[in-house]
């Protein structure tokens, strides 16, 4: 019987199985894997696998594709991607100090920063956010006209009045700004997910400016529901935050799992510092 081999690593407890796409035998159904392999009482136990394997193209070295727990496909993960470039750094599968990866969202770039244990820091280069109403996608009561933005957009999500801010990152992300937690952000993060108004679904985060340089966030992604910690959210919530002057455009995010350090530069450009720490390996069959 044929066995998959495999490596878990987490992002401040955002954890990804990483597995080498030439491990898979040829039809796989990586949908049902990610299902069955992600389950946390019959699986392995993770937040996504990060599929990852060589590039032909020339703008790339790697692939890699984010599966969800429920097997629905992401466009990026800031953290699952920063598991993915660990893992080819702990197999010595590459050891030079910039890693190009192409993503369903786009080209990627990522510096090696250092290496302490089996723990490895990067900088992600993650391009350009969007904004306007049909990238990210949000549906907009109008005559065919797309905002420029989506911004303290209200929202009424089952007897909440709400107001939302929105981006795309590489994945879509519907940002709340609160003055706290009390609220049953979970409920209403799994109601948004799945709201009309996100043909394509969409994360959610919650927010708290804590000052102009740090943020406090809460998350519920898309296909994976509360996670610890996501760089995808980390890197909206500075940008969402800067755009509506709340913040400057270098902003630390503690999400409760850990903190990312962000920096949406003057040029356009979304950064994200962070770690991916290995967890196990195992062999599935």
């Amino acid at each position: 019987m044929k066995s998959i081999d495999f490596c878990k690593f987490h992002g401040f407890g955002n954890d990804y199985i990483v597995i080498e796409e030439t491990t898979l035998a040829k039809g796989t159904d990586i949908s049902a894997l990610a299902v069955a392999m992600c389950n946390r009482h019959t699986g392995a136990g993770s937040d996504g696998i990060a599929l990852i394997g060589r590039s032909d193209s020339e703008d790339a070295d790697f692939n890699c594709r984010i599966i969800n727990p429920d097997g629905s496909e992401a466009g990026f993960s800031g953290n699952g991607t920063r598991c993915a470039v660990a893992y080819l750094y702990f197999k010595g599968i590459w050891d030079g100090e910039r890693l190009r990866l192409k993503t369903k969202s786009g080209p990627k770039n990522y510096t090696f920063l250092g290496r302490e244990g089996n723990t490895f820091s990067y900088l992600a280069e993650l391009g350009a956010p969007r904004f306007r109403a049909s990238e990210i996608p949000f549906v907009v009561d109008s005559t065919g006209s797309d905002p420029d933005s989506i911004v303290d957009h209200p929202l009424s999500v089952g007897v909440r009045n709400l107001s939302v801010t929105c981006v795309n990152v590489g994945n879509p992300v519907c940002a709340v700004f609160v003055d706290d937690f009390d609220l049953d952000w979970r409920r209403i993060g799994k109601d948004l997910e799945s709201n009309s108004r996100f043909p394509e679904r969409t994360n959610v985060v919650f927010i708290k400016v804590a000052d102009r340089k740090d943020l406090e966030i809460r998350i519920w992604e898309r296909g994976a529901g509360e996670t610890s910690s996501s760089g995808t959210c980390s890197i909206a919530a500075a940008v969402v935050s800067a755009y509506t002057g709340r913040t400057d455009r270098e902003v630390s995010v503690h999400a409760p799992g850990g903190t990312t350090k962000t920096h949406w530069r003057d040029d356009g450009e979304m950064l994200i510092e962070g770690t991916a720490e290995l967890a196990f390996c195992g062999s599935w069959i």
